[in-house]
């Protein structure tokens, strides 16, 4: 079985919607949750869990870029690896 075809099944656009809308929600409503024990964010890491929130978006509603480079750019593995980046980051942000 192909990668687009594994990535195109229902459950995994479930998973991603499961993983992108907590993670969005916690960064829209209650962002100081991301905060470090020095009370600073890294944007560097927020702007890559910020990149995975919107793969996990895309491939969540069904969308599939036509180009290679978008296609590679937003695909779900990326968006599933950088929402786990995210899930880390706040998990750590909340033991300190």
């Amino acid at each position: 079985m192909s990668e687009l075809a594994l990535s195109e099944r229902a459950p995994l656009r479930a998973l991603s919607w499961l993983l992108a809308v907590p993670m969005a929600l916690v960064l829209l409503i209650h962002p100081g949750a991301m905060l470090d024990s020095q009370g600073g964010y890294s944007h560097s890491l927020l702007m890559l869990v910020m990149w995975g929130v919107s793969c996990a978006f895309i491939h969540g509603v069904g969308f599939t870029p036509r180009l290679r480079l978008w296609r590679t750019l937003f695909s779900p593995w990326l968006g599933w690896g950088l929402c786990g980046l995210g899930y880390a980051l706040l998990g750590l942000a909340q033991a300190t």
